[in-house]
């Protein structure tokens, strides 16, 4: 049995989605960041930096933070979406560091500047727009020819594609990347996603590609 403590965002999307396709064991606790929920002491217990998403593990006991390493606990301990031979695990690893070094901190502060606080700050605005087209850029041709980021579905993919599903906040029009819209789609697609989705609670339409 796995505790997850989460809320509505990528971060907390990628862990949700991967017990999905675990089809694990997991018990939800919402902590709604927009009241301040990951400051109470409680959680700060389990997660140190005050951040979703984090996990207790009943059966080991491991409490984790950091979307990356709870990704990588659960895929190695489930022996599952994440490949054994050592050149194909560091793929996966590294298309993993790329969401959490580059797209994810963008794509953050593309949401703060662009989509909550539009106007404020137009040197920021072109700034993150810019770099957030190169990014997508970029996965848009590693995707060329292949159906995942790393060949087989992956937890690369998983915690690449909740940033994705928020590409009308990026104001990044998906026809420009068609490996990328594809890939979107087929991601979207799996029933897994769709439920890891709604969890803590239901938001609406997953955005369309």
């Amino acid at each position: 049995m796995i505790d997850l403590y989460t809320w509505t965002t990528p971060n907390g999307r990628k862990v949700s989605i991967l017990l999905e396709e675990l089809g694990a064991d997991y018990t939800v606790h919402p902590v709604d960041i927009g009241q301040g929920a990951q400051k109470a002491p409680d959680f700060l217990k389990i997660s140190p930096n005050g951040k979703i998403p984090a996990i207790v593990d009943r059966e080991t006991g491991m409490s984790l933070m950091e979307s990356g390493a709870i990704l990588l606990y659960l895929a190695e301990k489930h022996g599952r979406f994440l490949p054994e031979a050592t050149l194909a695990r560091f793929e996966v690893i590294e298309w993993l560091m790329w969401q959490m070094g580059g797209l994810g901190p963008i794509a953050g502060q593309a949401h703060h500047y662009m989509h909550f606080n539009p106007g404020v700050d137009p040197y920021a605005e072109g700034r993150l727009a810019k770099e957030v087209g190169r990014l997508y850029t970029v996965l848009d041709q590693r995707l060329a020819g292949r159906a995942y980021v790393c060949d087989d579905y992956s937890i690369a993919d998983m915690a690449i594609w909740p940033w994705i599903s928020r590409h009308e906040w990026h104001r990044a029009d998906l026809r420009d990347y068609p490996n990328l819209r594809d890939w979107y789609r087929r991601i979207a697609a799996r029933p897994a996603v769709r439920r890891g989705y709604h969890v803590p609670k239901e938001v609406g339409t997953i955005p369309a590609g």
